[in-house]
C-alpha cells in the first residue's frame, strides 16, 4: 500500500503524520511512503532522514493525495486541501467531526474511509490515540496559564506558585480525565492550589489517593461550579465526550463573576468548548482575547507548539493501528481490530459514528451493517 504523509497547514501546526522511525517501520513491511517535501521540519525531521527510513519526497501535497491510497495526518484536512482528496481513499488523522460539518459532508461526497484517532476506542474505555496528546495538552494549559496571568499579558500578575508569605494562585480543572490529571501534576508542581471537579466520583476517588491532601475534589453540579470558579485565578476546560460536541457547562454569568486578570484555558475546543464565553477558536499566533476582563485561551492544536515532542509520542501510538489498516483489506482491518473499528466515522458515503451524527444532525449508520460483522 501507498502512505502518504502531506505538510500539515494549519497556524502553527509543526508535526508531522509520521516520524522517520515510523516510516522506516512500514518500508520495513513493504509498504511504499510518499512524504511532502520539509513536513517534518517544524518537528525537527530532514527529509535526508525520511529518505534514509526509505520514504520518497515529493514536491506538494497534491503529490501525496494523487498518488497515496492512505492519507496520514494529525489535523483535520484544511479547506484548500478538499480538493485533493481523492475518492474511496483512506484518511487517518484527528479529525472532531462533531464541529467539522463543511468536512463532514466533503468526506461522505468523496466516500472516503475516515478513521478518527480521537474515537478509536479499546474495550476498557481508553483512547489510545488520544491519550499522549492529552497528556500534552494538560501539561501545557498550566504551563500557558501561568504565562498569561503575567502583567505584560493583561493577567492578574499572580505567581502561580506563591511565594513565603504570598498564597499561591488556585487553580480549578474542569474534568478528571487525561488532560485533567496532567494538568493537575504540573499545577500541583509549580506549587499552586489546586481543585477539580467531574460528575465521575470514582474519577474523583483515584485522584484522592493519587494527590492526597495536594488537590480538592468536588462533585461537578451548578452550585458547586459557581463558588469555585469566583474564586479561580486559572480555570482549565477538560472534558471531553468521544465523538460528541463537547457539553456546555461553564456559562456567560460565571465568567462575569470570574476574578479581574484571571484566566481560562479551554483544552476542549477542539469539540467546541465547555465555556460560553469561548466564541471563537484561536491561533498559536494570537492565542488569548479578553472578554468580561478575563483572558481567554482557545488554541485547538495546543500540541502543535511542542511538535517534536507531540509528534514522536504520537507516532509511537498510530503505528500499530496503522500497520494492521495497511496490512489488511480495510473491512478485514475493522473486523480484526474492534477498537480500531470505532475510530470509523465515514465509510462507502456513510457517516458511522453516533456521536458525530447527533452533534451534526445527520443520518447514522451502524459500521457493521456496512462491512458484515
Amino acid at each position: 500500500m501507498i502512505i502518504g504523509v502531506p505538510k500539515e497547514i494549519k497556524t502553527k501546526e509543526d508535526r508531522v503524520g509520521l516520524t522517520p522511525q515510523g516510516v522506516s517501520s512500514l518500508v520495513t513491511q513493504n509498504h511504499k511512503v510518499i512524504i511532502e517535501k520539509s513536513a517534518g521540519v517544524g518537528s525537527g525531521f530532514s527529509d535526508e532522514e525520511y529518505t534514509n527510513a526509505g520514504a520518497t519526497i515529493v514536491n506538494s501535497p497534491e503529490n501525496v493525495y494523487e498518488l497515496a491510497d492512505i492519507i496520514v495526518k494529525v489535523k483535520e484536512p484544511q479547506p484548500s486541501e478538499f480538493k485533493f482528496m481523492k475518492k474511496n481513499q483512506i484518511l487517518f488523522t484527528y479529525l472532531h467531526l462533531a464541529v467539522e460539518k463543511e468536512l463532514t459532508k466533503v468526506l461522505l461526497d468523496k466516500k472516503i474511509t475516515s478513521i478518527a484517532y480521537e474515537t478509536i476506542e479499546t474495550e476498557d474505555k481508553r483512547l489510545p490515540l488520544l491519550i499522549p496528546m492529552s497528556e500534552v495538552a494538560g501539561k501545557m494549559s498550566v504551563q500557558i496559564a501561568a504565562n498569561l496571568l503575567e502583567n505584560r499579558n493583561n493577567g492578574a500578575g499572580i505567581l502561580l506558585g506563591g511565594i513565603a508569605g504570598v498564597p499561591a494562585g488556585k487553580v480549578l480543572i474542569i474534568g478528571a480525565g487525561n488532560v485533567g490529571v496532567n494538568a493537575a501534576k504540573i499545577a500541583v508542581g509549580m506549587g499552586a492550589n489546586v481543585s477539580i471537579i467531574d460528575i465521575d466520583t470514582d474519577k474523583l476517588r483515584k485522584l484522592d489517593d493519587m494527590f492526597g491532601s495536594k488537590i480538592k475534589t468536588y462533585v461537578s453540579n451548578e452550585y458547586n461550579l459557581k463558588e469555585l470558579i469566583k474564586d479561580t485565578d486559572v480555570l482549565i476546560g477538560a472534558v471531553l465526550i468521544p465523538g460528541h460536541k463537547a457539553p456546555s457547562i461553564v456559562t456567560e454569568e460565571m465568567v462575569k463573576s470570574m476574578k479581574k486578570g484571571s484566566v481560562i484555558v479551554d483544552v476542549s475546543i477542539d469539540q467546541g468548548g465547555i465555556v460560553e464565553t469561548m466564541d471563537r477558536i484561536t491561533t498559536h499566533e494570537n492565542p488569548a482575547f479578553e472578554k468580561y476582563g478575563v483572558l481567554h485561551y482557545s488554541v485547538a492544536n495546543i500540541p502543535g507548539s511542542v511538535a517534536r515532542t507531540s509528534t514522536i509520542a504520537l507516532t509511537n501510538e498510530t503505528i500499530k493501528y496503522l500497520s494492521i489498516i495497511v496490512n489488511n483489506h480495510i473491512s478485514e482491518a475493522f473486523k480484526k481490530d474492534k477498537a480500531l473499528a470505532k475510530g470509523v466515522n465515514t465509510f462507502d458515503g456513510k457517516l458511522t459514528n453516533k456521536g458525530v451524527a447527533k452533534s451534526l444532525n445527520m443520518e447514522y449508520t451502524e459500521l457493521p451493517s456496512l462491512i458484515g460483522f
